[in-house]
Parts: structure tokens; sequence; C-alpha cells
């Protein structure tokens, strides 16, 4: 009798794929835990143990995040439709690995640069491709739903990290003890990533062969084979709904970069605590993970349109 060679077809679906959208969920939550060992403390750092207090010296590791970061979430999407997911992931996490210990031993500030800089890889690679990860699982109906519950995880968990760490720095210093956390995410994360998520790749063919089979991307005018050039220029400039959702994630993550190195040395001219200031800093995640397990579910039944335009008039 020969074996048989009749091949499991993905299921799409939020209950179909409940335990890996579950492990990934986990995953990104450690994903935002990495950016929330330091938001809290390395401004409270420069100052205090590299004498720094120039807007422009603290801003250079925030910059130097931003397009470490944006860069590589250009090529998680490229790569991960070429080699898969899970080997995009796993190759983020492996840069995590000498942020905590570069943020522990730096002699200098050029050091916590250079850690941001693979920070923004790291957070490129494994939070994107987290994204497509879920997208993939849920099929079209959930979209939103995945998404909002990937940024929850995320952005939660930078706040719960920020307050964390604003505890550790206030009772043990501002090193090594905030960054110890960064350590035993990136181990956790590696475990996880390495042994127990599965590539999701499948689910997004099927997806894209339903879709075909409807029509459905003929009706919207897309093509499969575009070059990526042609798909810079369309969501930078010349689709419209594409270039204004690229515009209005720009403008939040600009933001989210200002308060990131604003928002600690303004509290602590207030004469605030470590542990105070962690805790205001954790609200604006907190705050905007919490809030996206509503909305991404909610733009699913009335659409994405509206909830931007409220969401960026509110940030106005």
């Amino acid at each position: 009798m020969k074996p048989s060679t009749t091949k499991i077809l993905p299921v799409l679906g939020l209950r179909a794929n409940a335990a890996q959208f579950a492990l990934l969920v986990a995953v990104n939550a450690l994903v935002g835990g990495m950016v929330g060992q330091q938001q809290t403390v390395l401004p409270l750092l420069a100052h205090a143990e590299f004498g720094l207090s120039g807007y422009t010296f603290l801003f250079a590791y925030v910059a130097a995040f931003g397009i470490a970061k944006a860069t590589s979430n250009w090529f998680a999407g490229t790569l991960s439709d070429r080699y898969g997911r899970t080997p995009v992931l796993l190759a983020g996490w492996l840069f995590a690995i000498p942020v905590p210990l570069m943020l522990i031993f730096a002699p200098d500030w050029s050091w916590v640069v250079a850690a941001n800089v693979l920070l923004g890889i790291n957070q490129g690679l494994t939070w994107s491709t987290t994204v497509i990860m879920k997208i993939d699982l849920v099929g079209p109906a959930q979209r939103g739903l995945a998404m909002g519950l990937n940024e929850a995880a995320g952005y939660g968990a930078v706040a719960a990290t920020s307050l964390l760490a604003g505890y550790l720095a206030e009772q043990y210093g501002l090193r090594p003890a905030p960054f110890l956390l960064g350590i035993a995410y990136t181990a956790l994360a590696l475990l996880l990533s390495g042994l127990f998520v599965r590539e999701t790749h499948p689910h997004a063919l099927l997806d894209a062969g339903n879709m075909a089979a409807r029509g459905a991307s003929a009706r919207h005018g897309l093509d499969a084979n575009l070059a990526n050039g042609q798909i810079f220029s369309l969501t930078s400039f010349r689709e419209p709904a594409l270039s204004s959702a690229s515009l209005a994630g720009l403008v939040n993550n600009l933001n989210f970069g200002l308060s990131w190195g604003l928002f600690p040395l303004l509290f602590a001219t207030a004469d605030l605590s470590m542990g105070q200031i962690g805790l205001l800093f954790a609200l604006y995640p907190g705050v905007w993970g919490i809030g996206q397990m509503a909305t991404g579910a909610l733009s699913d039944r009335i659409g994405r349109k509206h909830l931007i335009t409220t969401g960026m008039l509110v940030q106005a």
C-alpha cells in the first residue's frame, strides 16, 4: 500500500488558527517589550551618566532607530514573500541579541546610537513579520481584528515594560537592571519563534488564490507582479488611499518618536521619581494598545477611513 501523498491544506480564519495566532500575539508582545525596556531610561541615562543635555545628541538615537526600522520594514515584506515568514522573524531576533548588552556596557553615547540601529532592524523585521503572519492566518474578513490584536500586544508591552523599567531603575539604578529585561525577552522570543511558530506563507497563497478566483485583484486594479519601485510610488504618491494612509502613519510615528525623546526629560524637570516617569510615559502606549483591541475589530465592520480621520483629529 502506497503512503498517502495528500497534503493538508491551510485553513483561513482566527478560530481555525487560534493557537498559532495566540503564539504570534505573545511574540509581538516581546517585540514591544524590547522598545519599552529603554524608553523611560535612555534619556535619563544620557543626562546622568554621559553628561548629555543637548536635544541634538539625545534625538540621535531616536533618529537612528527610526531610519533603521523604516528601512527594515521595507525589506521585511519583500524578504518574507521570497524566503518565508519564519526565517525573517528569526533573523530579526538575532539582531536583538547584542542590544541590551551594548546598553549595559556602553562606555559612550555612540554605543547607544549603534544599539538603536540594531533595535530598529529588530523591530522592523519582527513587528512587520508578525503583522503579516497574523493577516495570513485570518484571511480577508478579520484583518482589522488581527491588526488590532497585534498592535494591542505590542504597544501594551511597550507600556508595561516602560513601567517596569522605571521601577527597576528607581530601585537598582539605571544600569544594568532595566536592560536585563531585554536579555530575557530575546531569549524567550528566539525559543518561541524557532521551535513553535509555523510558516504562514501557504495561507497567504491560499488567500491570493481565492481573491484571483473572485476577480478581486482585477476589480481593485492590483498587479501581483509590480516591481519594488512601482510599489513605493503607489503607496507613497500615486494611489490616494495608500498614500494618505502612509502619510498618517508617518505623522503618527513622528509624534511617538518625539514623545520618546522629550517626555522623560520633561517629567524629570518636574522632580518626579523614575517610577513616576515610567508610569506617565507608559500611559501613551498603554492607551494606544488597549484602544486598538476595539478599533481593529470595529474597522472590519464600518471600514478604516473614518477611524483614521477621527484618530488624526484627536492627535492634532
